[in-house]
């Protein structure tokens, strides 16, 4: 098979959003190694292992790609525009407003990701000021504490943020593959360095027995193989196109398709989005002295039952809930009956999206559970052959969305290369004149 990655790059559309991509993630790795003002990173790293490894924080710190634990101007990341993405999409349920805005097309969705942006900066400026008390009770980590360092951080840490969004929907608008999702995948592989160095010092120290490290091998790849199998699996729902005249002793022969419907059609996103709201109880303990946070934070702990049995059920939520606003069944079915087509048995129109509705349901379900498994089994095994923390993307979590994530940036870049090669593709049809098959 020939090598794709030379004509990924002779295509002059494709190649700038590629090269206009790699750009933005190197703007932004450059910035997430920058630090903050008034921090002693040597002291805040003395205390990282101890604060952040296994820890809520230790998650989020891996979304970030390590910023948090090194207190840089991207400390924060991609994950309060996430948080108030989800924020109002769950809005659009209860307020009738916030639905009518996702309903009025292109003027409707300005305004309602102009308020994403306004609540991303809210999130933003109360994250960071958490994160500017949290610091101050490290021992060492502030030598000037006080309102000024607060507020110089909490500036500092806002407008990096806000960075962030605006890298993230660059690179969703002019590049290649999602921006949110593009930004967490460089942050979590940062760590496969760290990670791999870790895993040999591991075992020469005798610290990692061959059993475990073997475990830890085919936990990957077993990880990389479920999360290609649930991303490429579909369901062929058969659509027949009727015999068409189409005048002028033209005839449009007919033909047998299919509609594939993803097992995974919201992809990485439920893993991604449950675990920005998991973390949320333990995240908001750490920065606060309030005792029923504390207590809340506790019951969710990380690696324990409740919260493996609520991110299973929020990456179930959020895989229904994503689904539901990147795939509408009524544009399908109305698609169809414009073009003549109907699934056999089903009646065109309303009973047609109500089938593939009842169908998209049933397939997303299993899917998602699967998907759930996937993500916590490997932090199980992990732990009953006593593998240590050995950096985020060798973590059922990290892997998955690695994972994922690549697979549909490649599957975009297909699509381009598709577009451009079959060009003109649908105005070409065979039809009958006189008998004698044309092409037109």
């Amino acid at each position: 098979m020939a090598n794709p990655v030379p004509t990924l790059f002779r295509i002059p559309e494709l190649k700038s959003k590629i090269l206009f991509t790699l750009l933005i993630l190197l703007i932004y790795r450059i910035g997430a190694n920058i630090v903050a003002p008034g921090v002693d990173t040597a002291t805040l790293q003395e205390m990282t292992g101890q604060l952040f490894e296994g820890t809520a924080l230790g998650i989020y710190d891996m979304f970030v790609g390590g910023g948090l634990s090194r207190a840089t101007v991207f400390a924060l990341g991609i994950m309060p525009y996430i948080s108030a993405s989800i924020m109002f999409q769950l809005l659009a349920a209860v307020f009738p407003t916030v639905e009518k805005m996702q309903k009025e097309g292109e003027e409707g969705r300005k305004k309602l990701t102009q308020w994403t942006r306004y609540t991303t900066v809210a999130l933003s400026a109360a994250q960071a000021y958490g994160y500017a008390f949290f610091l101050q009770g490290i021992p060492g980590a502030v030598p000037n504490p006080g309102l000024g360092f607060i507020f110089t951080l909490v500036l500092t840490l806002t407008t990096g943020a806000v960075f962030v969004m605006w890298l993230g929907e660059q690179i969703t608008e002019h590049g290649i593959g999602n921006g949110m999702s593009l930004l967490i995948f460089f942050s979590i592989i940062e760590s496969f360095p760290a990670g791999v160095g870790m895993t040999i010092e591991q075992v020469t120290q005798g610290l990692l027995s061959p059993v475990a490290l073997v475990v830890l091998v085919l936990m990957m790849l077993v990880v990389i193989a479920g999360t290609v199998a649930v991303t490429m699996a579909a369901r062929q729902v058969p659509v027949q196109i009727p015999r068409k005249v189409m005048g002028r002793g033209r005839v449009r022969e007919g033909q047998k398709s299919h509609v594939p419907l993803r097992v995974n059609a919201a992809g990485v996103m439920p893993i991604i989005f449950a675990q920005s709201i998991i973390i949320v109880p333990g995240t908001l303990a750490t920065f606060s002295t309030v005792g029923w946070l504390s207590a809340v934070a506790g019951f969710f702990e990380y690696n324990t039952v409740p919260y493996y049995v609520a991110f299973t059920l929020l990456i179930i939520f959020f895989t229904y809930f994503y689904t539901a606003i990147i795939f509408n069944p009524v544009d399908l079915a109305e698609n169809l009956k414009k073009q003549g087509a109907f699934i056999p048995g089903v009646k065109p129109g309303a009973r047609t999206a109500e089938y593939i509705d009842r169908t998209l349901s049933r397939i997303l379900f299993p899917g998602s559970i699967f998907l759930a498994m996937i993500a916590i089994i490997p932090f199980l095994i992990l732990d009953a052959f006593g593998v240590p923390f050995l950096g985020g993307v060798l973590g059922g979590t990290g892997l998955l969305i690695v994972v994922g994530v690549a697979l549909n940036t490649v599957q975009q870049a297909q699509q381009h290369l598709l577009l451009r090669r079959y060009d003109g593709f649908m105005k070409k049809g065979r039809v009958k004149v006189r008998g004698r098959q044309r092409y037109i």
